[in-house]
Parts: structure tokens; sequence; C-alpha cells
């Protein structure tokens, strides 16, 4: 399946002169999952996310916060263009014909084609189980930092006893931060930045929160997500939905479309731009070197994501790595940081080795097991 009649030439766009304030009152209004800038061509694209990491005033031209969007031809397959979107870190791509801009495909958009084929997987399939959580006391400033740290959109939120009761999301955060932010830089509410920031999260989370159990089929989970604009579910057990299990989002769904069936291990990759002297093939061969040591785990689908901090050493930034791997004995994941890509991969597959061990009836062969214990200094 191609995607030349799920893309559309309709979406909103801006001029590359246009005032960023004039982008937030779109994003507002119109919740669109992107804006296109132009310069008479195609110039780049601005996301929502983008707008909740920045501090940018109102005045600034949108060119000075575009990025470029991965492109995708009119023509291109529906898996290629789920990669592309997943690995671009973005919701939404701009589709060319012979050369010139025609328009744009959503995440939306592809799996509304692809829903009915959606039905042979069950949450449990592509569900993540490791989920960032809040408290009801967790202030709004600190939800911004987890946001940002791990590159989410949503963050479930806790009573005390360890419950869930509701939920906080970036659009929650876009509606509260950047709207009474801009009114403090103009003066009219002198203050307003610190007491958003210092805000409880139980004062702006939604609740109820929309659930689905590790039973439900991917399909009918998804028909809700796109009924409700919903980015993601909170995965709860069949007879109690206050229990936090897991989390399923339309990026887990489009990561799902491009499982392959290749002998080697299909590997995802995240901000790729952001790779320096190791390559795709490089974070393949040494994931698979750790997946192989352990007879029983059958590794289905490896994600490594990448995030860059604003801190550098000798002109290389420092950068965030976490590698998942979903295998048929749960997922492990493992994390950490380094100056360069090559460098955070490095310490994030040793926690992986780490975590691997936890994983249930998961043993290491004879020949690798004392290497790895001595490695871990349990010898």
């Amino acid at each position: 399946m191609d995607i030349a009649d799920i893309a559309t030439s309709e979406y909103v766009a801006v001029d590359v002169d246009e005032r960023l304030g004039k982008v937030r009152s779109l994003f507002e209004r119109d919740n669109p999952k992107g804006v296109v800038v132009t310069d008479d061509e195609y110039a780049g694209i601005i996301t929502q996310k983008q707008l909740v990491q920045s501090h940018i005033e109102d005045n600034t031209k949108a060119s000075a916060m575009m990025q470029s969007a991965p492109k995708v031809e009119r023509t291109a397959d529906v898996r290629k263009v789920a990669r592309v979107l997943v690995e671009g870190g973005t919701k939404v791509a701009p589709v060319f014909e012979a050369g010139s801009l025609w328009g744009i495909v959503t995440e939306d958009a592809i799996l509304t084609a692809v829903l009915e084929n959606l039905d042979a997987l069950t949450v449990a399939d592509i569900y993540t189980d490791d989920v960032v959580t809040v408290t009801e006391n967790t202030n709004v400033g600190q939800a911004i930092n987890l946001l940002r740290e791990h590159g989410i959109s949503r963050l479930p939120v806790l009573d005390g006893s360890g419950l869930l009761t509701g939920m906080v999301t970036r659009h929650d955060i876009v509606d509260i931060v950047v709207r009474d932010m801009d009114k403090a830089t103009r003066g009219e509410r002198a203050g307003d930045i610190e007491r958003v920031l210092d805000l409880p999260v139980y004062d702006e989370m939604n609740s109820p929160v929309a659930t689905t159990t590790l039973t439900e089929s991917v399909r009918e989970a998804v028909r809700r997500m796109l009924d409700n604009d919903y980015a993601g579910l909170v995965v709860t057990p069949d007879d109690d939905d206050s229990v936090v299990e897991g989390i399923i989002t339309k990026t887990d769904v489009l990561r799902a479309l491009t499982f392959t069936e290749e002998e080697h291990m299909d590997v995802q990759i995240t901000n790729i731009k952001l790779l320096d002297t190791i390559s795709r093939d490089d974070i393949r061969q040494r994931t698979e070197r750790v997946a192989d040591k352990y007879q029983k785990m059958q590794v289905q689908h490896c994600h490594v994501r990448f995030h860059e901090h604003k801190e550098k050493l000798r002109g290389t930034p420092l950068i965030r790595c976490q590698i998942r791997l979903r295998t048929n004995k749960g997922q492990a994941a493992g994390s950490g940081e380094g100056y360069g890509a090559d460098s955070a991969f490095g310490v994030a597959l040793d926690k992986l080795e780490r975590n691997v061990l936890e994983l249930k009836d998961v043993q290491a062969d004879e020949e690798y097991r004392g290497q790895l214990l001595r490695k871990l200094g349990e010898l």
C-alpha cells in the first residue's frame, strides 16, 4: 500500500516571516499536527512539541523555529512512511510529487488507512511497560522537564497510593503554560511564569483517564484513539482500571507497522540525525551481540532513541540514549548518557545487558555467563 490516497493537499501553512505568536494561536485554535512553513516553496515545519520545548518570544519569525521534516514521495510505501515519521520524531511529513510540495501525510491518516489490518495484534504485542508517571503534587515545571527528558507526550498521574487518577499531556502544557507565559512576557500579569510552573498537575490533569487492557485488539484501541483524538491510552489490568501496567500510543502502533521478517534484527532509531561516528548497522550488530548471548530470548524489535542536551564538551553534545528490546520474554530497556551518540549508545547498551538478566526465564549461555558476571563484578 502506498500513500497516494492517504496524503492530503489540505494543510496549515505560514510564511517564514510570520510571527511565532500567530503560529501558537494556530495550534491553540485548530490543533494541527504541524504547520508547514513556506518561502514561496516548502521551507520546513513547526510542531507542537517544538513550541513546548521553546521559550522563544512571540515576535520571533517562524523561520527561527522551523525544522526540516523528512520528505516522502506521494507514492511511497506506507511502511516506509511510518518509519520516517517515527524516526523523525514527528506526526506529519511533507509529501512531494515531481519535486514539488503536494501536501502532507499525518500519523492519523496512516492509522485510519490500516485500521482493519490491526485486528491481528493485541495491545500486549506492542505496548510499552516502562511508564514515566507523576504524582498529583508534581508541579507543572517538573512535568515539563520530564516531557523533555524522555521525549514523551503524556504523563499518567498517580495519587498517594500509586493509583491512576489523571493524565497530563503536552497539549495541556501548551494550553496552560505557553498562553500564560506569553501574557507574562508582555507584562500583563507579572509573576505568571513562576505561578504557572509551580501549579500542581492535579489542578490541570484530565480525569477520568482513557484506558485499555493487554487483551484488547490494537484495532479497537486505535479506533478509540482516533474517535476521541487521544494520542495514547493507559494500559491497565482487565479487572482494575486504576493500576498502571503500561501505555500504548499511536507512535507504538506506527512502530509496529515497520516490524519486518528479515533474518537480522529490525532496529528503529529516533532522531537518527544525531548519529555521528556510529551507523545504523553498528547499532544493530552491537545490540544483536547482546541478544545472542541468551538462549531463550528472541528479539522481535529494537528501538533506539537519541536525545540531544544543550551541554557540550569540545563541541560534542551530551546525548541521552534509550534502548528498548521487545522480546518473546517481555520488554527490556537500558539508558545512558555520553558525549556523542557512540558513547551514549555504549553506556545504554551496558545498562541493557544488566537489565536483560532480570527477564523471567532468560539465561545466558555458559560461555558468556562467566564473562558477564565478571563484568558486573558479581563473582
